[in-house]
């Protein structure tokens, strides 16, 4: 004798209704998922790599990176010595010369004032940096903050040096 049921109209029902319940779930979810996904152009921005070859010591330059303008500068010795010389107590955002640069002859920052969002100028100001006309922050050699109302110093973004003339940010 066998304890198994008999297999009835209802259990196949049963079972179909379930299977198209979950090929209708999955049919309806997977694209409602994916477009989530970010499109290609903002993909695209994600990073960006600059040839820097050309670039001489003192001088800086400006790209696009995500909409928002990242200054690259090849510092001279004579600013790499006065950005590490500069005493941390001094800072109203402490931070070492070294913790804001891969190699101390490059410096990459993402050039947006801290204070509310305006694009300072380089090689002006107090401090030989970058000064924001807009309400006097006033940044060093190494893009922190040493005068005025911004909190903190412009911001570092991921970057790598692909080689000696590329540099990836992003």
């Amino acid at each position: 004798m066998s304890d198994s049921k008999p297999v009835t109209r209802r259990n196949f029902l049963y079972i179909s209704t379930a299977a198209f319940s979950a090929a209708g779930a999955a049919a309806i979810g997977v694209p409602l998922v994916s477009q989530m996904n970010p499109d290609a152009s903002v993909k695209a921005l994600a990073s960006t790599e600059v040839d820097v070859s050309t670039i001489v010591p003192g001088q800086s330059i400006t790209v696009l990176w995500r909409g928002k303008p990242v200054f690259i500068r090849r510092r001279t010795e004579a600013e790499i010595t006065e950005a590490k010389e500069v005493k941390i107590e001094d800072l109203p955002d402490p931070e070492i010369d070294d913790n804001r640069v891969q190699n101390p002859e490059w410096l990459v920052m993402v050039g947006i004032c801290t204070h509310l969002g305006c694009i300072p100028l380089g090689n002006k100001g107090d401090y030989n940096g970058w000064f924001c006309p807009c309400h006097g922050s006033h940044y060093d050699t190494s893009g922190r903050i040493r005068k005025g109302p911004a909190p903190t110093n412009l911001e570092i973004p991921d970057y790598v040096f692909l080689d000696d003339n590329t540099i990836k940010i992003g």
